[in-house]
């Protein structure tokens, strides 16, 4: 088995050395600026037509921030979610409609008879208040712990809404049962009905899109391509960014370029005909969280590139890329030691960034004065 895993592991070279060419860039090439402090784990933001942010906070509450007054104190309105671990208020995206309907989606755990579930809620914004909240998809089964939720939320040009989820960690061997929702992709209407066209329609989990994940916790669609490109945490290496189609396995756990916390092979296999390969992985694992691609007019020489926030190694990476093929990674702001968990870039150009502690911080960056 070990001989297999290591030629596995050779065949995959190429790979491997795109995912590990990372650079450290120089603190001095971008502006920081903190616009909000005091944030108890943030998870996720979404901005508003009026450049206002909505932002998670892990442990329950939803705030709104503006650049004139700052945070908003906590929304009423907010259901409970299930807090242990790595639950809570997760994601959240506003409607492409927002301007007329206020509706925004937010992903969380819910708690419920036997344990919790990766859950998704729509509700309209009135003022301080969520009102007519109503959950639209509860990933079942319903799970005993807390950790592997996924929660990542994203629309696509025909206004499909994609969650991600976990496989709910002791529970991996359910990724490759397309029959529910561990370790899958979803895709759902915005009141919650099934697309006509997705490829589990008639299955007991008709929500799936796609398979074989294990924790996804980035999501984003490019906005040139209208592409779903998706990024999940590896076990101990193994971390994946994937674009995704409909159907597709992704091979958790059968193939992996990770091993287990212990040490532990998990599979011998990186590799396996019908199962999907990652366009970028990291080993060792850099903890991804939050993901887009840079489009705007602040930082041209980045145009098209991907943002990645870095938990473990507390810093932002961008990822040059030519089309879908990665070239030179950078990282920036590690010297700051904190774990990024969210980045968003704003309509204005810039890039934010939330930072996942219990003094969590709203970030905003620009280039550097020339």
């Amino acid at each position: 088995m070990k001989t297999s895993l290591l030629l596995n592991r050779l065949a995959a070279a190429s790979v491997v050395a795109t995912s590990l060419c990372a650079t450290t860039a120089h603190s001095e090439d971008l502006q920081v600026k903190e616009l909000a402090t005091g944030l108890n784990h943030p998870w996720g933001m979404t901005f508003l037509p009026d450049n206002r942010l909505v932002i998670t906070e892990r442990g329950g509450a939803i705030q709104i921030y503006d650049a004139e007054n700052g945070l908003s104190g906590d929304l009423e309105g907010v259901p409970k979610a299930a807090t242990n671990n790595q639950g809570g208020m997760l994601d959240i995206l506003a409607d492409p409609d927002f301007a007329s309907n206020q509706t925004l989606y937010f992903c969380y755990s819910k708690p419920g008879e036997g344990g919790s579930s990766s859950a998704v809620m729509k509700a309209r914004l009135d003022g301080g208040k969520l009102v007519g909240g109503e959950d639209i998809f509860i990933a079942n089964p319903l799970v005993d712990n807390g950790f592997h939720f996924g929660c990542r939320l994203g629309f696509d040009a025909e206004k499909n809404l994609y969650i991600t989820l976990g496989d709910r960690y002791k529970y991996m061997k359910e990724a490759q049962n397309t029959d529910n929702h561990h370790g899958k992709i979803v895709r759902i209407r915005p009141d919650g009905s099934i697309p006509d066209d997705n490829p589990f329609k008639d299955g007991q989990a008709p929500e799936v899109f796609s398979y074989g994940h294990r924790n996804v916790q980035g999501l984003t669609v490019h906005p040139e391509s209208g592409e779903v490109w998706a990024m999940e945490h590896g076990p101990k290496g193994g971390d994946e960014v994937n674009k995704l189609a409909a159907g597709n396995n992704y091979g958790w756990p059968v193939i992996t370029y990770g091993v287990d916390y212990s040490g532990e092979i998990i599979s011998d296999k990186t590799r396996q005909e019908g199962m999907e390969q990652p366009v970028i992985y990291w080993d060792p694992s850099i903890a991804p969280s939050g993901m887009t691609f840079y489009y705007g007019d602040k930082f041209k020489a980045w145009e098209g590139d991907l943002l990645v926030g870095a938990l473990k190694f507390t810093h932002l990476r961008r990822i040059e890329m030519d089309g879908d093929t990665p070239g030179k990674q950078h990282e920036y702001l590690r010297e700051r030691n904190q774990r990024i968990r969210d980045v968003e870039v704003g309509p204005d150009g810039l890039i934010y960034l939330l930072t996942d502690e219990a003094n969590g911080k709203l970030l905003q960056l620009s280039p550097a004065q020339q």
